[in-house]
């Protein structure tokens, strides 16, 4: 998706933070690739926007152009600027690309143009507006019964992406996190949470990435990675389906249902 203008910027919006939108109640499905433990790995990967919660509010797309116009005095141009499946960093970039502005002019810029993104979600905390997408806290409570480290990898800024989770009441399921201070490329953030992963859990263990969009797809493959694409945010299940991940579910809730317990599987 992009913002292709101002009269659709507020949906866009809605979109970049995953605002609740009405739609048909479309019927739930899965896809599992053979021979793919999925409820098995040793490492998860989560998304956050899309894939663990959306938001109501606009407290963290509202202080793109804020923290800009605060630290440069200009008006970002959103036309045309990919949201879904990006980081912060690279709708900076591209905002900025999209606004004639030099990479020369905003470059030195850019870490208190971020650090004012962080204070201003932060002074706002009490303002964000998160909900679970199905079967959230049933699905982490099983693959961490089932021994499994789990984590965030996010193309929100670190600050911005704990506070979602711990607004959401998700922070005491996640040890450590991937996010986009240092990375506009999300292959790039993928790979670093990953590192991240398999210092803790084990330098041979297999890592899982669990998005909503094909970028996130994407940023697996390019690191080797298995992904479970789930199509709680913007992209649906066929979308999904056609960048080929091991996994695609309509919802996390559903992939949990058609999975055998223990207990289902030992009678």
């Amino acid at each position: 998706m992009t913002m292709e203008s101002d009269s659709q910027m507020s949906q866009a919006v809605a979109g970049a933070q995953g605002q609740e939108q009405e739609s048909p109640k479309s019927p739930e499905r899965v896809f599992i690739r053979e021979g793919f433990a999925w409820d098995r790995q040793k490492a998860y990967l989560f998304d956050i926007d899309g894939t663990l919660l959306r938001s109501r509010d606009r407290v963290h797309f509202d202080c793109f152009a804020h923290s800009v116009k605060h630290v440069m005095g200009h008006e970002l141009n959103f036309e045309g600027v990919s949201v879904h499946g990006s980081t912060d960093t690279a709708i900076l970039r591209d905002a900025f690309r999209a606004s004639n502005i030099d990479d020369a002019e905003w470059k030195p810029q850019l870490e208190p143009i971020l650090a004012l993104m962080r204070q201003t979600v932060t002074e706002q905390r009490d303002s964000l507006q998160p909900f679970l997408m199905p079967g959230v806290e049933a699905v982490l409570r099983h693959l961490k019964d089932a021994g499994a480290l789990l984590g965030l990898a996010t193309g929100n800024l670190e600050v911005i992406g704990w506070l979602k989770i711990e607004a959401v009441g998700l922070k005491q399921w996640f040890r450590f996190g991937g996010f986009s201070d240092q990375f506009d490329i999300r292959a790039e953030m993928i790979a670093h949470a990953a590192k991240l992963a398999r210092r803790i859990a084990g330098h041979d263990a297999t890592v899982c990435v669990v998005g909503d969009t094909p970028a996130d797809i994407s940023a697996a493959k390019a690191n080797s990675l298995p992904t479970i694409a789930v199509a709680t945010g913007h992209s649906s299940f066929d979308e999904l389906t056609e960048h080929s991940p091991e996994v695609c579910t309509t919802t996390l809730a559903e992939l949990l249902r058609v999975t055998p317990s223990p207990a289902k599987s030992e009678t």
